[in-house]
């Protein structure tokens, strides 16, 4: 059965962000993640997640101005240099995290933009990422995010486009994080498609569609996916990456057996 780690930036938002790791572990969760943890010192960080006992499941490297509107800027020509910058500050707070896996957000691409310099970029910087992240026994991850809702203008918008770079790349600490709430929206979740991406899924997250709240909210048909990464022998963590309804703990019923299997 696959393992949750709350989203610390989505979920227990009523607390300081250091106070969410104590939450989520008293709430069932052994595990964590979270969209950027740069607001504070890795040293701040990594006491809090040690005290609460949790594991660090994933986080994103730095976005650039998130503030701007920046996404990520792994496939954005002319800033390479800042995407470097930024794996390395990343892999830092990995270091004292013990965290495995980093998402490397691709970004939204400037109007304009020519789609093939911009792939080429983006192969060039994953590759340089996947093979810096080896060295310091770290992973790289893509997650094709929709278009439709949630980024218009973003460069990874697809599985298919997803496993393409992967497949190009071919590097073993290069692979997936698959957003069940984007696919289902650009795509569809099937058993099938599930199936077929299983060998190249290192992390996955989960949201019921429309509205990105807990599963069983909206019309994704949970708990029907959780039982088809089950069924597929997925074991790895799911991130509980969603806005709660109505609450964080009112919003838990879905995963007691997975909290309670934990």
């Amino acid at each position: 059965m696959s393992r949750l780690a709350a989203n610390l930036t989505m979920l227990f938002t009523e607390l300081p962000f250091l106070d969410r790791f104590a939450a989520a572990a008293e709430a069932g969760f052994t595990g964590v993640e979270f969209l950027f943890p740069y607001d504070h010192t890795p040293e701040d960080v990594a006491r809090a997640k040690e005290a609460a006992g949790v594991e660090q499941a994933l986080f994103n490297l730095p976005p650039g101005d998130w503030d701007a509107g920046d996404r990520g800027m792994a496939a954005i020509p002319g800033r390479e240099d800042e995407f470097r910058a930024g794996l390395g500050l990343a892999l830092e707070y990995a270091d004292a995290l013990d965290c495995p896996r980093l998402h490397a957000m691709a970004g939204i691409l400037p109007e304009g933009s020519n789609p093939m310099k911009s792939w080429n970029v983006y192969r060039d910087n994953l590759t340089l990422a996947a093979e810096t992240a080896e060295a310091a026994g770290r992973m790289i991850l893509i997650e094709p995010i929709n278009t439709k809702v949630t980024m218009p203008g973003y460069a990874l918008a697809t599985t298919q486009a997803a496993e393409a770079i992967l497949h190009m790349i071919d590097k073993p600490c290069l692979g997936l994080q698959l957003d069940l709430f984007h696919m289902q929206i650009m795509e569809g979740v099937s058993e099938d498609r599930l199936r077929t991406l299983m060998p190249i899924t290192k992390h996955v997250q989960i949201a019921d569609t429309p509205d990105r709240h807990e599963p069983g909210t909206g019309d994704m048909g949970f708990p029907d996916p959780l039982l088809m990464l089950d069924g597929l022998g997925y074991d790895g963590w799911i991130g509980c990456e969603y806005t709660p309804a109505a609450g964080t703990l009112a919003g838990l019923g879905w995963a007691d057996p997975y909290l309670k299997a934990s």
